[in-house]
């Protein structure tokens, strides 16, 4: 469940008429306000975001460092989710 929103500030997105229909129509089939409904949204988008970037520079710091799979751990993670690994 959402936390209550304590400090707020008024933010103006320009969004495709589309998206902006579909967002009164959930809106309305939620009883939610748009502004929660995006609020949500915009949460979720920048905690996925944040991980993935966090993500992304420990690979980056580790490659930096010379820390690199080996050809066998590759084919090990690959093989873990069905694919096989030219070779």
């Amino acid at each position: 469940m959402a936390q209550p929103v304590q400090d707020s500030a008024t933010i103006s997105v320009r969004v495709p008429t589309e998206m902006r229909q579909r967002l009164e129509r959930l809106a309305e089939a939620t009883g939610r306000s748009k502004s929660y409904l995006a609020t949500e949204a915009l949460r979720e988008y920048l905690r996925r975001e944040a991980w993935q970037v966090a993500a992304i520079k420990k690979g980056v710091e580790a490659a930096d460092k010379g820390e690199f799979a080996s050809a066998a751990e590759v084919a090990k993670r690959f093989a873990k989710h069905g694919a096989k690994v030219a070779g």
